[in-house]
């Protein structure tokens, strides 16, 4: 599942015109990025939240035909659902296994993950904390994932059971909670990834990468 519902708002004025997911870094855009990598890992069917501006997302890549995959849409017009809101409206078509989650706003030639324990419901990739957030999220000890010492950044990517939504009502809610209550549990697995990422979350971001030639990754 890619997230391209969200509005962007840090990303303005650019994203008052375009989603912020078709923002474009060296000439294509973050999504279509997801997508080659996704169809370059094997991955073939791909399911996209739509929200803000999201006809454009729609028109742009159709049936994913053009890109390798085939893409299935999460409608939530103006009410967008926020992160855990958004992935549990879509589980209906991610079917009944561990399903990969992409934050579409992120830049990364980061590998898809595919380790889930048997005893966790979900998997973070990590990253060291960037310049912009000194403050990270989460720690990680032999693979497992805690609250304290905050010092590494969610990256925005994950793998997630079904059941990581179990008793979630439909609606608008965020999934960061969530994710330090499995913490807590001992029921949230990570890893760390020090490779290419950035989060394209303002314009003072996207120009820094736009004239970054050496950060290219991917086509």
């Amino acid at each position: 599942m890619l997230l391209a519902a969200g509005r962007g708002e840090r990303l303005r004025p650019i994203t008052e015109s375009i989603p912020k997911a078709l923002v474009e870094v060296q000439g294509r855009s973050l999504l279509e990025r997801h997508l080659d990598r996704l169809r370059d890992a094997g991955v073939r069917n791909v399911v996209i939240n739509l929200g803000w501006l999201g006809e454009q997302i729609a028109e742009r890549i159709g049936s994913g035909a053009g890109y390798g995959v085939d893409v299935a849409y999460s409608l939530e017009g103006d009410d967008i659902l926020e992160t855990g809101g958004g992935i549990q409206r879509a589980l209906p078509l991610l079917g009944d296994g561990p399903f990969v989650v992409v934050n579409a706003d992120v830049y990364t030639d980061m590998p898809l993950p595919t380790a889930l324990p048997d005893d966790c419901l979900a998997h973070l990739v990590l990253v060291p904390n960037p310049d912009h957030k000194a403050t990270g999220d989460f720690g990680l000890t032999d693979a497992r994932v805690s609250n304290e010492p905050r010092s590494y950044t969610f990256s925005g990517v994950a793998i997630y059971r079904p059941g990581f939504f179990d008793g979630c009502e439909p609606g608008r809610f965020p999934l960061a909670p969530m994710l330090r209550e499995a913490a807590d549990a001992g029921t949230l697995s990570g890893e760390l990834y020090e490779g290419v990422w950035e989060d394209v979350g303002t314009p003072e971001r996207l120009a820094a990468l736009n004239a970054n030639r050496g950060s290219r990754c991917g086509p």
